[in-house]
Formats: structure tokens, C-alpha cells, sequence
């Protein structure tokens, strides 16, 4: 009965969870660590893609459970890019050019998705890397050690969100681990 009401919610207490499941991202993905450890740049651009990593593994997830995931899947999806359209506008970026950078941020989002999903469904450890240099390390070298825990991070996160129950999941009960530390063994 429960998945029931939560299919046909009313449309304020949908965008009212799924707002908690954005919230939960953005809180992972402002982790100080990705920024001070594993060399991520602090910057727009950086924070956005480190949003982009972990909305792209955790939407997969939600996506996989069942109707009731790919509903709330599609509303944190919708709040995510509410929130981008107005922290762009805050920014001063105009109505005119607006239109253009959101689209801009959505193929973005799939583009980089795609590339992750690949990667992580594939065990393809330097597609991966790739990934992740091309993306979150915007084509410059990171140190091996930081990409290597980053990578590691990344599929650790991936094999947790897989071994979440949907009703944790669509709960948002799921917990993020946090990502390694610079002394961590990466073997």
C-alpha cells in the first residue's frame, strides 16, 4: 500500500523528498575532502561535476527501484537542475543566455553519466581514470595517488548504492561513505 501512495503523492510531497535526496548529494559532494585530499578543484566548475558524479551514481540507483525509484529519480533530477537554473541566475546570468547554459549543463550531466556508467559497469579501471581526469580534474594531471583514491571512492560508492535496498534507497536511508584519506592503501 505504502509504494502505492508514494506513486501517486501529491506533487508537493514528492518535490518535498525529493529535495532530501538532493540535499543528501550536494552535502556528499561539498565534502571538504574531495577539495583538500584528492585535489578537486574549488571552483564552480569543480563543484558541479563533484554534484554531477555522485547525482549520476546515486540516480542510477533510484532509477532501479521500480516505478516508485524512477518517479523520485526524476523529481531530484528536476530539483537539481531548478537549483543550478537559479544559482545561475544569482550569478547574474541573464534570461536570454540562460536557456542555453542549463541545456549546456544537462548534456553535461549525460554526457558524464554515460562515461561513468560505462566505466563502472565495465570494471574499465582506465576508462575510469579517464573519466575523472576529463571531468572532475578538468583535463589537468592529478596526482596518481589522489585519482587512484578518487577511482576507488567511486566504485566503493557504486557497489554501496547497489547493495542498498530500494526501500532504503527510496527512503533516503542510503549513507555516504567518506572518501578516502591521503593515507589510505589504494592496492
Amino acid at each position: 500500500m505504502r509504494a502505492l501512495y508514494t506513486l501517486f503523492a501529491k506533487p508537493h510531497e514528492r518535490a518535498r523528498r525529493a529535495a532530501e535526496h538532493y540535499k543528501s548529494i550536494v552535502a556528499q559532494a561539498r565534502r571538504p575532502e574531495f577539495y583538500e585530499s584528492l585535489g578537486v578543484p574549488d571552483t564552480l566548475d569543480g563543484r558541479f561535476d563533484l554534484i554531477v558524479l555522485h547525482a549520476s551514481v546515486y540516480l542510477k540507483r533510484l532509477r532501479a527501484a521500480g516505478p516508485q525509484g524512477r518517479n523520485l529519480a526524476q523529481a531530484v533530477f528536476d530539483i537539481m537542475f531548478d537549483n543550478l537554473d537559479q544559482s545561475l541566475r544569482e550569478l547574474g546570468v541573464g534570461d536570454v543566455t540562460l536557456p542555453k547554459k542549463i541545456r549546456a549543463m544537462v548534456s553535461a550531466f549525460y554526457g558524464r553519466a554515460a562515461a561513468y556508467d560505462k566505466a563502472l559497469d565495465e570494471g574499465d579501471e582506465q576508462g575510469l581514470a579517464d573519466a575523472l581526469v576529463r571531468n572532475i580534474y578538468a583535463g589537468t594531471e592529478p596526482r596518481p595517488d589522489m585519482l587512484s583514491r578518487l577511482g576507488i571512492y567511486l566504485r566503493s560508492t557504486s557497489a554501496a548504492l547497489a547493495a542498498t535496498s530500494d526501500t532504503d534507497i527510496v527512503s533516503n536511508h542510503f549513507r555516504w561513505a567518506a572518501p578516502l584519506s591521503p593515507n589510505a592503501e589504494t592496492n
